[in-house]
């Protein structure tokens, strides 16, 4: 089994959060073709014609577009182990809040067993980065594997304990959102999606969904024969 990673690197600043593009090479094999899989239902249904996206400043990678193909995308949020119990329970709480908001357009289902899940949570600070080492408020990393010859991905997202309160719940909309195939950031403010921090974190946007849209729109080689 073959396994390739990427990540997107949140570093924070005193200017409040960057996330840096942090590419790395990804190989697949030569047999592999990209191709499209039909849109879930959920965005099949959505339609908005006014507000525009940010498509453009979607990646695609070495293996197409972000895309997935088996609903529901499962999603394990771990349990912090080094908080007391009500603190463990509101972070959990204010993550899964965001898994829900996102359920809004794509089928997601939070997991119990962490080997089950294609989109793993955890409150844990990234790796410092850079010279001299800065702290980083989030981190998203995927990985390919094959199974029965088909390519697929898994994520693991990375929270800062240092994130609280409304950053928190920004910072795990905002990583989910990359999570989920938005593998780019907004040139907005008013869109969760945004390359950095606001005072007032956006909701997720119409011009969010549609670039999600049009991400489900594009070829892959992911949920294909390998």
């Amino acid at each position: 089994m073959r396994r390739r990673s990427f990540t997107f690197l949140g570093i924070f600043l005193t200017t409040g959060l960057l996330v840096l593009l942090n590419l790395q090479s990804i190989v697949v094999g030569k047999t592999s073709s990209y191709a499209t899989h039909p849109l879930p239902a959920t965005l099949l249904r959505w339609q908005d014609a006014n507000s525009g996206d940010y498509f453009d400043s979607v990646k695609a990678t070495e293996v197409g577009y972000l895309i997935w193909s088996n609903f529901p995308v499962k999603v394990y949020i771990e349990t912090p182990k080094n908080l007391n119990n009500n603190q463990a329970d509101a972070w959990v709480k204010a993550v899964s809040s965001t898994v829900q908001e996102w359920n809004t357009y794509l089928p997601l289902q939070i997991v119990e067993a962490p080997e089950s899940a294609d989109i793993t949570i955890l409150r844990k600070a990234p790796p410092l980065q850079g010279n001299p080492p800065r702290a980083r408020s989030a981190q998203t990393t995927y990985s390919l594997y094959t199974k029965n010859n088909i390519l697929y991905h898994r994520f693991i997202i990375l929270l800062s304990p240092s994130q609280t309160g409304d950053y928190l719940i920004a910072a795990a909309r905002h990583e989910l959102g990359h999570a989920l195939g938005i593998w780019g950031h907004s040139p907005l403010q008013s869109d969760s999606l945004y390359f950095s921090q606001v005072r007032k974190p956006p909701l997720i946007s119409h011009r969010d969904v549609n670039t999600l849209k049009r991400v489900y729109e594009q070829p892959t080689k992911l949920g294909w024969k390998h």
